[in-house]
């Protein structure tokens, strides 16, 4: 027995209620013990690198490289995107790809390189393997983007599952973004980060990791190009990041390096490569589209873990009312469960859910559940019978059913790697549909497991059904979340056809974005949590996931006034805008704060309502394209270094740049800004980019600029749709996209509008490019920044 095991077992049993601290210990020991029985143990080791080149064998979009031990399959697909796998890896089976895998391009072929190597040439890339096994990637113009060196592999003697590692280098200009939700970024450091989804256990900042969302993508932008580049695997792994420089030490330039380590699975790699938009509708192509929301959620949530009752509940939603708030959404957290069961009412505290649902309807604001994957393990809950008959909950390797600890008490836990226990679930989102609920968020689904000691979730041993080919844990496990999202989003759309569904979840994976979106889970009070928020919803976008958002005001403590409304601010111009608190924080509604509070976050309100077709808008754009509504300031303009380095402000959508305020005290700031001109959206002042500008942040606002000639649609006074024109700069044109809000379902593919502006004379015009040979705009325009020139 370890003593400092020991030691926290105590410690677990004499907090947070003796009952459930007892059950934390047993279940870190059960857990150990499972493992210690259920994994094979890693012994010998024989190390294996591809060594000298054989023969090759093309075929369509590439071929085959045989080396003495090892083999490469390189493909380019008709999207231009690059796929390669080693030891007869191939792109199927995944749970990252959306949809079969590309055709491959039948102009691409592999020709002899030089030195003995091999290349495959294709229009927007050249891969190019050199005798040892390096692959390199090219734009068409011969500059090297990537190179990853020849890899290794630890093979167990005794047979078992090998580990490996592939080391790359990027230009020394380059710069790492994406790898999932990383509190310190968007751009990456050096340093190690693991890939393992992670429940810290504790409210988060800058500082922690990995989180909640871990995956091996990565966008790497240098001078000559962008680059994504996804290691198609789920184990646990570490990513160690090197940024490199130029003129390093006696004038020579230092590569950037990657060095990727997996405990398992196959070798296999996709690259895209092109402008940043480029590389995401790429991605968005083999991953699959990001799912649209409903309009009501890209409005204003209002969340808490512990409304305890209906009572509380209309107590909030009429002081929003008498206050003329805007509110869209009331998310009830786990304390409206039976006892913190899911798929269950407490009757006394919420006698009437569904009448309660209905009069929220009618006001316009919808009801959203939280749902937890874990399930008490007790006679008498229909859940766990249900499923106990359906054969649905994870077992270990010895056939007992793997149980854990969370809310409820002993738990088990649904394997939603299978298809069949998918349906099971899917369908008991009836359950809450019919309690009136319009929405989903998905939590502790890790999954978490309360543990004394030792990691938070379900022992690596548990065993998995991985759509049939059976396999345990270290396999599942960060895609467990996404497995998850999958069944309520599948159920949802059997269950409710003429809706599209609204969920975001804790936990996810590479191609999560096709259920739906996430949130920052427990991010820490304080100013480094405001910053940390701002980093995971640029990161995560990057990594092809649109829609996320951070619990405003932090999840834990009481935020100071300046500190709640700067995050107000913040979270006003993203996709998910969502106040939320722990049991043992602070309130969170705008009123707790003081006069002044409220009336600023009134504004941040009332204008977050009148962007929300700018905002519907971004959204059907980005299912389309795989763009995310926010962006770095990089977005347009990748090459420029100043924009690359800047994490404190960042584009919503091409039209609005947002330089939020991260630091206490703060009236003014400096907004780094992309080429082109800029106006103030507040004064109409007028700035000039590429540069640095120094800004007025007064308590009440944040700075946002409009990019000179872009077209947002934007809600009226009278509450229809109106078209808000940025006069371009004289002798340049503008142009804007408006997707008006096609409804909750899935009718039609909404339809696109784009508008140009320009100047005639000394007047701008507003046109409507379109098919129909009619150019007049569609709606009322309204005229912002120079009005005649």
């Amino acid at each position: 027995m370890d003593g400092r095991d020991l030691v926290r077992s105590v410690k677990a049993v004499g907090s947070g209620g003796a009952a459930q601290g007892l059950r934390t210990v047993r279940a870190a020991w059960r857990r150990r013990r499972t493992d210690a029985t259920g994994l094979p143990r890693r012994g010998a080791e024989r190390a294996r690198v591809p060594g000298p080149v054989r023969d090759v064998k093309p075929g369509p979009g590439g071929g085959l490289v045989r080396f003495a031990r090892a083999e490469l399959r390189i493909t380019v697909a008709v999207n231009g995107a690059v796929f390669w796998g080693w030891d007869g890896a191939g792109p199927e089976p995944s749970y990252a790809l959306a949809d079969r895998t590309p055709e491959p391009d039948p102009r691409a072929v592999l020709e002899p390189d030089k030195d003995g190597g091999w290349r495959v040439v294709a229009e927007r890339v050249t891969v190019a393997v050199s005798r040892h096994g390096a692959i390199e990637v090219r734009t068409p113009g011969g500059v090297t983007l990537r190179r990853d060196l020849a890899p290794r592999w630890w093979e167990p003697v005794n047979g078992g599952v090998a580990r490996w590692m592939q080391r790359s280098e990027v230009a020394p200009d380059a710069r790492f973004f994406g790898l999932g939700g990383r509190a310190s970024g968007p751009r990456l450091r050096n340093g190690t980060y693991r890939l393992w989804n992670t429940d810290p256990g504790q409210p988060f900042g800058p500082g922690d990791d990995p989180l909640y969302i871990t995956m091996p993508v990565q966008m790497v932008v240098a001078d000559a190009a962008t680059h994504l580049v996804f290691h198609d695997t789920t184990w646990d792994g570490t990513v160690t990041l090197r940024e490199g420089e130029e003129g390093a030490g006696s004038g020579h330039d230092r590569a950037g390096a990657s060095e990727l380590r997996m405990d398992g699975g196959p070798l296999r790699c996709w690259v895209m490569v092109g402008t940043p938009a480029r590389v995401l509708l790429v991605w968005a192509s083999l991953t699959g589209a990001p799912a649209a929301p409903p309009a009501w959620a890209l409005g204003h949530h209002h969340a808490r873990w512990g409304f305890g009752s209906e009572h509380e509940v209309r107590r909030i939603v009429a002081g929003y009312r008498e206050r003329a708030l805007p509110l869209d959404a009331v998310h009830l957290d786990i304390d409206h469960y039976d006892g913190h069961r899911v798929f269950t009412v407490d009757r006394d505290r919420f006698p009437k859910l569904p009448a309660l649902a209905e009069d929220l309807r009618q006001d316009g604001i919808r009801l959203v559940s939280i749902v937890d994957p874990a399930v008490e393990a007790v006679a008498g809950n229909a859940v766990y019978e249900s499923g106990s008959g359906e054969d649905a909950f994870v077992r270990d390797a010895a056939g007992r059913l793997v149980k854990g600890v969370v809310w409820p008490g002993e738990v088990v836990y649904p394997d939603f790697t299978d298809p069949r226990v998918r349906q099971w679930w899917g369908g008991l989102y009836e359950e809450r549909l019919a309690q009136g609920f319009g929405g989903f968020w998905h939590d502790m689904n890790e999954p978490v497991s309360f543990t004394a000691f030792g990691e938070n979730t379900l022992p690596r041993s548990a065993r998995h059904a991985l759509e049939g080919r059976g396999g345990d844990h270290r396999e599942a496990h960060n895609v467990y979340g996404m497995c998850m999202a999958r069944a309520a989003h599948e159920g949802l759309r059997r269950l409710v056809p003429h809706e599209r569904p609204f969920l975001f979840s804790r936990s996810g994976w590479a191609g999560m974005q096709r259920y739906g979106g996430t949130w920052s889970g427990d991010v820490a009070t304080g100013w480094p949590g405001l910053r940390a928020s701002l980093a995971l919803v640029v990161g995560l976008g990057l990594c092809g996931i649109p829609y996320s958002g951070p619990d405003v005001g932090g999840f834990d403590g009481t935020p100071s006034p300046e500190l709640y409304l700067r995050w107000f601010q913040l979270a006003s111009y993203l996709p998910l805008f969502r106040t939320h608190a722990s049991l043992r924080a602070g309130r969170r509604e705008p009123w707790e704060f003081g006069d002044e509070v409220l009336e600023h976050a009134r504004v941040a309100l009332v204008e977050r309502r009148r962007l929300l077709p700018y905002f519907v808008t971004l959204a059907h754009m980005a299912r389309r394209t795989g763009a995310p509504y926010v962006r770095p300031l990089w977005w347009g303009t990748p090459e420029d270094r100043a924009l690359r380095d800047c994490e404190d402000a960042f584009l919503l959508g091409d039209s609005l740049l947002v330089a939020p305020v991260l630091k206490p005290g703060a009236r003014r700031r400096t907004v780094v800004l992309p080429r082109g001109r800029w106006y103030d959206t507040t004064t109409e002042e007028a700035y000039q980019g590429p540069g640095h500008v120094r800004i007025d942040a007064p308590l009440g606002r944040i700075p946002v600029l409009a990019r000179a000639g872009a077209v947002l649609p934007v809600r009226a006074e009278d509450g229809g749709l109106e078209l808000e024109v940025w006069a371009p700069a004289r002798g340049r044109s503008g142009s804007g996209v408006v997707v008006p809000d096609p409804g909750d379902g899935w009718a039609a593919e909404a339809a696109t509008e784009r508008y140009v502006t320009r100047w005639k004379g000394r007047k701008v015009v507003v046109r409507r490019d379109g098919d129909d040979g009619k150019d007049e705009p569609t709606y009322p325009v309204r005229l912002r920044g120079p009005r005649t020139g």
